[in-house]
């Protein structure tokens, strides 16, 4: 069974930094290309950033790139979300999971954008 487990928020001022951590287990991390979702209240959730399977390409939302940076730890089935010059519209929880919500949905993790 997959299980998803992120970490990583909390409450930030406007202009600051948080690094999101996502552990996978039961899966290979790196047979999956995998991405960062977030849902903010009263919202549609979106995907913001993607990384392949191999780790060697990403993408990323138009309203993120510049400041969000996706990365994958293949040896510790981990990934990660370095997000900089965050905005108050960027509270939301964060998840990780591959495209499509492809395994169970893990809690999240709450990031709070607020002076």
């Amino acid at each position: 069974q997959v299980q998803l487990v992120e970490s990583g928020g909390g409450l930030v001022q406007p202009g600051g930094s948080l690094r999101l951590s996502c552990v996978v287990s039961g899966v290979t991390l790196s047979l999956y290309g995998m991405s960062w979702f977030r849902q903010a209240p009263g919202k549609e959730g979106e995907s913001v950033a993607f990384i392949t399977d191999s780790g060697g390409n990403t993408d990323y939302a138009d309203s993120v790139k510049g400041r969000f940076t996706i990365s994958g730890d293949d040896a510790r089935n981990r990934m990660y979300l370095q997000m900089n010059s965050l905005k108050p519209d960027e509270t939301a929880v964060y998840f990780c999971n591959a495209p499509g919500g492809l395994f169970s949905w893990g809690q999240g993790t709450q990031v709070t954008v607020s002076s």
